[in-house]
């Protein structure tokens, strides 16, 4: 991999630049790297100047007047990529027709870089992007200002989600950011996912299955629940005039209100739903006959189901929904094997005397102990009670549907509902969001909003790679990081503009993107 090396030379304080190449040194039998010089920093402007050997011919030049500048330029030649074919800079314009240049330069900062927006000046004064001049903290500050705004944001998200295909499934979830901030009403004390004892926001997020794009995003108090956001996104959803949705979700989104809202407006789901519920246990208990019906067998991402659906319509409207009822034999067994280990556990320690702590109520209900003079004390089990407590519908899973009638299909793009999971990491992991750092509301919505466009850059990058082969070989970080090497130095007057040399790996992953360098 090549990378950039800096040595100042003590004597006379200047700064060359070498480029690195990595190799393994076969008859060593150890790492060495080959260093070439290939220019140094101006020590007034810090600006990168290339020496002669990046193109002999042209740096044959005597005039003095002749300036010459360097930008990074390999990262963005991915980005730009991702940005025509998308139509996103089309998009954005028509949202943010002042600003759009701006907002894509922020995006491509947090998807290469993925650090605090106060490092982006000085990552805009050496790198190439949409703007083309550097973004000031200041400036940054003003249009986070602007991005608060309702209507840009309402007018892009409408305009995105009608560019997407109708019968793309979008798959739903939500996730908390933490935060240490006191001046935003957004941020309250509620379930955080992360298990942190901090105030937070709480983030939906809708994403296309087949797109593996991000579609929509709203961010809610800390302290709402799940079910709640479902309803408050598919208001939203029909005041921006979106295609007819395809939703997948999760069982935290169950609850009759949102089916009843769900199928009274027609929109088409696929909704898992928790055992515990009576009308769910009564279909299991009526289909477990049935369940052994060899037709019924299936073989799904390896895994032996026996699957069974049942016509059931939903509400006083009677509208037509079916339940997927599914049973993994496997699943079951080792529920069964689990709690029959803790059984065995629990009449150890009380054997021994030694309960552990929180144990105790369990071994009120599943032992009867007694203690005699001559035999000591004696654990036996309470068999009713073992039995009335063994979870009868382990192994059991239901889906709720008003859209896919056959139970394999139904699960599979249950399964495949991931892309939004892929999402949310993304943004903690990459795009620098496992901490909320901005205070105020109005500039919290406009850093969403950047983060959100640099999320459809991250995502629309890794599906490429995958098309292209190369997940295997690189994460979406590590492909732009092995393009910050490819710079562009730009000379004044007639003498036009060069490419450093291309790397192997670099010419590697354009050629397997599809991508041409500029002439």
């Amino acid at each position: 991999m090549a990378y950039r090396v800096y040595q100042t030379n003590k004597k006379t304080g200047v700064t060359y630049v070498y480029e690195a190449v990595s190799y393994w040194d076969k008859e060593k039998h150890q790492p060495r790297n080959r260093q070439v010089c290939i220019g140094k920093l101006d020590a007034e402007t810090g600006e990168f100047v290339p020496s002669r050997r990046l193109n002999p011919d042209r740096m044959m030049v005597k005039d003095p007047a002749v300036t010459a500048t360097a930008s990074i330029v390999g990262p963005s030649l991915l980005l730009e990529s991702i940005t025509y074919e998308l139509a996103l800079d089309t998009i954005l314009k028509k949202a943010f027709p002042k600003i759009h240049e701006q907002i894509l330069t922020m995006a491509y900062y947090l998807a290469v870089r993925g650090g605090p927006l106060s490092h982006l000046e000085s990552w805009s004064k050496s790198h190439e992007h949409p703007f083309g001049k550097a973004l000031t903290s200041q400036r940054i500050s003003d249009l986070l200002k602007i991005l608060g705004g309702e209507e840009g944001r309402a007018n892009f998200f409408k305009a995105w989600g009608q560019r997407h295909a109708e019968s793309d499934y979008r798959c739903y979830d939500i996730t908390s950011v933490s935060s240490y901030g006191r001046l935003n009403e957004y941020i309250k004390y509620g379930h955080n996912r992360d298990r942190e004892h901090l105030k937070q926001i709480n983030l939906a997020m809708l994403s296309g299955q087949e797109s593996e794009l991000p579609l929509y995003y709203q961010r809610m108090p800390g302290n709402i629940s799940d079910v709640v956001m479902l309803q408050g996104i598919l208001q939203t959803f029909c005041c921006l005039e979106q295609p007819r949705l395809h939703l997948v979700l999760d069982r935290v989104f169950y609850s009759r209100d949102n089916v009843d809202e769900l199928t009274e407006k027609r929109i088409k789901f696929i909704l898992a739903v928790p055992n515990r519920l009576k009308w769910v246990q009564r279909l299991i208990d009526e289909s477990r006959q049935t369940m052994q019906d060899p037709e019924g067998y299936h073989k799904i991402d390896g895994e032996i189901l026996c699957a069974h659906t049942r016509l059931y319509p939903w509400g006083k409207g009677r509208r037509r929904c079916y339940a997927h009822i599914y049973y993994n034999a496997h699943a079951a067994a080792q529920a069964a094997d689990s709690f029959t280990e803790e059984l065995l556990d629990s009449k150890e320690e009380l054997e021994s005397g030694n309960l552990a702590a929180g144990h105790e109520d369990a071994c009120q209900t599943f032992f009867t102990v007694k203690e005699t003079p001559a035999r000591g004390r004696r654990v036996s089990f309470n068999p009713e009670t073992i039995q009335q407590n063994r979870n009868r519908y382990a192994g059991f899973h239901v889906l709720l549907t008003n859209d896919i009638k056959d139970p394999q299909e139904a699960l599979q793009i249950y399964r495949n509902k991931d892309t939004v999971e892929k999402c949310f990491d993304d943004l903690k992991n990459q795009l620098d969001m496992e901490r909320l750092r901005v205070h105020c509301s109005s500039h919290m919505d406009g850093r969403l909003f950047i983060q959100f466009i640099a999320l459809i850059y991250m995502s629309a990058l890794r599906k490429k790679m995958r098309q292209a082969k190369l997940i295997d070989r690189y994460t979406v970080q590590e492909l732009l990081l092995e393009m910050e090497t490819l710079t562009r130095v730009r000379y004044s007057g007639k003498y036009g503009q060069i490419l450093t040399k291309i790397t192997k790996p670099q010419q590697l992953i354009m050629n397997h993107l599809n991508i041409q360098p500029p002439a």
